[in-house]
């Protein structure tokens, strides 16, 4: 008999579970967080990575900086460490008045003013609340053309922050199903991004001429990536000054903080998630067991769902335990579900590419094997297309009533942070 223990909110399931042959737990490193998160920053503007003097060298007094930030749905540390960094900008001469904050949320829902202050810190959101935007990715008057890239994006960013004389990105490195990490380049685009501009780099996650996704578009690869390559093309656009990128542990601290130019800080601080969040795994299981801990809504769970679906065999099961109190995420991603399946996603998305088809996309290629327990309404499990189980008892019982007597299981506590890999590396070699 073995205790399965799993985070859903904020509280943790149990269940007994009497079959099955366990695999083991996959679970991301605990990294241990910086023992001093200013200090760290510190250090990291003064030998800046990719940059030969001071990290805000050449920045001068007066000058205006746009302070890019991530949305509520991402968890950066950043308010550990503004208080430092804007005592930095006060020290090249850059005052109050000629900094703005700007919410890197892209197309999805902005943060609340509430949701402001937790992201900023109460001190810094009062201090700045007057200069703290969200976007409006579908508001064509909020963007400025800066460019195409030679995939042929066209680059439209938010006009507040490339009006600036130097953008400030922050953000955190994960990794990310079609971007290959996030952080660094995809602050901003898609953060920044028009809706416009964004649905012309997602396209490239679907193959030019096949009905299927692109091979080279997977998580944890930057070179080769179209997707991500475009991104970081239209990044370079902006002229972005530089970035600070933090990787989280798993108990939702800094572990690392890297600081620097745009794509050598960014790839630098991406081998470090890598090393954090990816497990090697001998075999795949017939069932995962596989949380999205505190996820608000459904667009926000599908990374747990993604990453255990690498963890299953063909043919398997996984007990998804997603609370997504929020419901789906949105119209948008309910617009794309409502489409019906694989074919249909694809044909949409040629016409107009969004993220929240994408998500769509990789939703009709795992729910089939999901056995969901959640807080959303049943039409929306339908929706999705997986089952529901009104326990984690219940979603056992359902597995085990499909699968093989021996089967075998893993269970993924983190499963939104941790991507497993069998047989291969992230990289494709």
């Amino acid at each position: 008999m073995t205790l399965i223990q799993v985070p859903y909110g904020q509280r943790r399931l149990c269940a007994e579970m009497a079959w099955g042959r366990s695999l083991g737990v996959i679970e991301i490193a605990d990294a241990p967080a910086l023992d001093d998160v200013e200090a760290a920053l510190r250090e990291g503007l003064a030998r800046p990575i990719g940059m030969a003097a001071h990290f805000f060298d050449g920045v001068r007094a007066g000058a205006s900086v746009a302070v890019v930030v991530s949305d509520a749905y991402r968890q950066t540390g950043v308010h550990e460490y503004l208080p430092a960094l804007l005592s930095e900008l006060g020290r090249v001469g850059v005052r109050d008045a000629n900094i703005r904050f700007v919410f890197a949320s892209g197309t999805h829902r902005v943060p609340t003013p509430d949701q402001q202050r937790s992201i900023l810190g109460p001190e810094v959101y009062a201090r700045f609340r007057d200069r703290a935007y969200t976007r409006e990715a579908y508001n064509d008057d909020r963007h400025v053309y800066i460019g195409a890239t030679s995939r042929g994006t066209p680059v439209e960013l938010d006009r507040l922050a490339v009006e600036c004389d130097h953008i400030v990105a922050t953000g955190a490195i994960v990794l990310h199903y079609f971007g290959g990490f996030g952080g660094g380049r995809k602050s901003i685009v898609p953060g920044l991004a028009s809706a416009r501009t964004i649905a012309h780099n997602h396209a490239m996650n679907l193959h030019p001429t096949e009905g299927r996704l692109h091979p080279d578009v997977r998580i944890g690869v930057l070179d080769g990536n179209p997707v991500a390559e475009d991104m970081l093309e239209a990044a370079k656009l902006a002229r972005v000054h530089g970035i600070i990128n933090t990787v989280m542990n798993r108990h939702g601290r800094i572990a690392g903080l890297f600081v620097g130019e745009l794509d050598q800080a960014h790839r630098k601080g991406a081998e470090f998630a890598r090393s954090l969040f990816s497990v090697p795994i001998a075999e795949r299981a017939d069932l995962v067991i596989a949380s999205a801990g505190a996820a608000r809504n459904y667009v926000q769970s599908h990374k747990a769902l993604y990453n255990a679906y690498q963890a299953m065999k063909p043919g398997g099961r996984i007990v998804y335990l997603a609370p997504c109190a929020e419901g789906l995420g949105g119209e948008q991603i309910e617009k794309w579900l409502r489409l019906g399946g694989v074919e249909a996603i694809i044909a949409s998305l040629r016409k107009q590419s969004e993220i929240y088809g994408q998500t769509a996309l990789s939703t009709r290629e795992k729910s089939p094997s999901a056995i969901m327990v959640t807080e959303l309404p049943d039409d929306a499990v339908a929706l999705i297309g997986a089952r529901r189980a009104p326990s984690l008892e219940e979603a056992l019982r359902i597995a085990r009533n499909e699968l093989p007597d021996k089967a075998s299981y893993y269970v993924m506590p983190s499963a939104s942070y941790t991507v497993p890999w069998c047989h291969e590396r992230l990289d494709g070699s």
